[in-house]
Order: structure tokens, then C-alpha cells, then sequence
């Protein structure tokens, strides 16, 4: 998937923007997506492995839970 294609999704686009303010654990973002856009768990999570695997976000773990952070090679968007 190109970068123009990840940016042009507004999920995606969204989740990043949640990424900008702060980490934050695959659930809360989970729980915002679904209330602004109305997809379920699943789609949510697709749209987190697509950022994930082209290089948008990075998942590590924080005191043995997920925590999802933006790429600090990723150039803010304002």
C-alpha cells in the first residue's frame, strides 16, 4: 500500500492524528475509532496493521501491555 493511499484513508488519517497528541494503547484508540466512525473491532484493528506495517506506528510494550506510538521518523502533519 502506497503512503498516499494509507494518508488518504480517514481512519487511518485519524488514528495518526490520535498518535500525534501521545502513545496510546490499542484499546483507547479502538474505542474512539469506533465512536467517530462506526466500524467494528476488527476493522479497526486492520486499519492499526496497516499503519503498523508501513511504517506510521510502532506497537511496544509498556509494563506488559500494547502501547501504540507514532514513528518519529513521520513528519507531523499540522
Amino acid at each position: 500500500m502506497h503512503a498516499f493511499d494509507i494518508l488518504g484513508d480517514p481512519v487511518c488519517r485519524r488514528i495518526l492524528e490520535l498518535l500525534a497528541e501521545g502513545e496510546q494503547t490499542p484499546g483507547a484508540i479502538t474505542d474512539v475509532i469506533r465512536a467517530e466512525f462506526a466500524l467494528s473491532q476488527p476493522a479497526v484493528s486492520q486499519h492499526l496493521r496497516v499503519l503498523r506495517e508501513n511504517g506510521f506506528a510502532s506497537l511496544r510494550a509498556e509494563g506488559g501491555s500494547p502501547v501504540l506510538c507514532r514513528r518519529p521518523d513521520v513528519a507531523k502533519r499540522g
